[in-house]
């Protein structure tokens, strides 16, 4: 079994990003699976993009990608990604649609078909925060997300995708005071945690991930 996980590069101003900086650290064989990793650029379009080559020449049975969620408190698996990027800020090479579709002849969202509640749960087994996360947000990470799924839809029907999101790394929040942030070594185990749990169970478990708001 192979498994391509992904991590953005440093945006926002940001020095580094937790994300990748967590992936690059993981184990290269998680629950005898081959976990291949890349860093993706946080560019609208070309972060698709780089993904879907990358599953044509690796045939993965996983996709994960990894981005950086400032402010949360835990390590988040996304259940839904929406077919609209609309940008906060503009990405690494200036780019900032509103409210523009990820692709035209995608449906209006997309679940993960990941067992996201087992992920959350294998998270917290092995010591770390994480809830079940309702918005991957309108950004990139929500770009990547959709287009994973979307590629999986149209041409990888046997494969599974989704997402995960991560706090700040503790370097990040220095100057950001009382922002949560969580140490990248606690990062890397419970995406390892996570990953496990996405190899071993094929169906998701029944336990509470609602929200109010």
């Amino acid at each position: 079994m192979k498994v391509l996980v992904t991590g953005f590069d440093p945006f926002g101003g940001e020095p580094i990003n937790p994300a990748w900086e967590a992936v690059k650290a993981m184990k290269d064989t998680i629950a005898g699976a081959e976990i291949v990793k890349m860093q993706i650029p946080t560019v609208v379009g070309k972060s698709i993009e780089k993904i879907h080559q990358k599953m044509k020449e690796l045939q993965p049975d996983l996709v994960i990608s990894v981005g950086q969620a400032g402010g949360r408190f835990g390590v988040t698996p996304e259940r839904v990604a929406i077919n609209v990027t609309d940008a906060r800020i503009p990405d690494n090479e200036g780019n900032q649609p509103i409210d523009e579709p990820i692709f035209s002849d995608g449906p209006a969202a997309y679940f993960s078909n990941l067992p996201v509640k087992a992920m959350v749960q294998a998270i917290k087994d092995a010591g770390y925060p994480s809830v079940l996360s309702n918005s991957a947000g309108t950004y990139i990470c929500n770009h990547v997300m959709y287009g994973i799924l979307y590629y999986i839809e149209k041409e990888f029907p046997n494969v599974r995708g989704g997402f995960i999101h991560v706090p700040y790394a503790p370097s990040q929040v220095v100057n950001k005071p009382s922002t949560p942030s969580m140490a990248l070594a606690d990062i890397t185990a419970s995406l390892e945690a996570a990953v496990a749990a996405a190899i071993s169970s094929k169906e998701d478990i029944r336990a509470v991930g609602g929200e109010i708001h």
